[in-house]
């Protein structure tokens, strides 16, 4: 009876060191999914702001040195000349 108790121990020790290792991974893995998620939003943060000082910059300069628009051409008439 005594071996049997023990083994009952053994299982129930077996299966709380699994949950424990299973409960350790979980959290790891929740850390790593945060970490993650944090480090996105503060790239995409620091790549907003680079675009919109670029976008500033590129209306800045736009102001300074306007581009002259190109005028189209004339468009030739369709109808074709009638001659005489």
């Amino acid at each position: 009876m005594a071996e049997s108790g023990q083994n009952i121990m053994e299982k129930a020790e077996a299966r709380f060191m699994e949950k424990q290792k299973k409960t350790a991974e979980r959290n790891q893995a929740t850390a790593e999914y945060v970490s993650e998620a944090k480090a996105r939003v503060i790239k995409t943060a620091r790549l907003r702001a680079l675009r919109l000082a670029k976008e500033e910059a590129d209306r800045a300069a736009e102001a300074l040195n306007p581009t002259p628009k190109k005028k189209r051409a004339a468009k030739k008439a369709s109808a074709p000349e009638v001659k005489s």
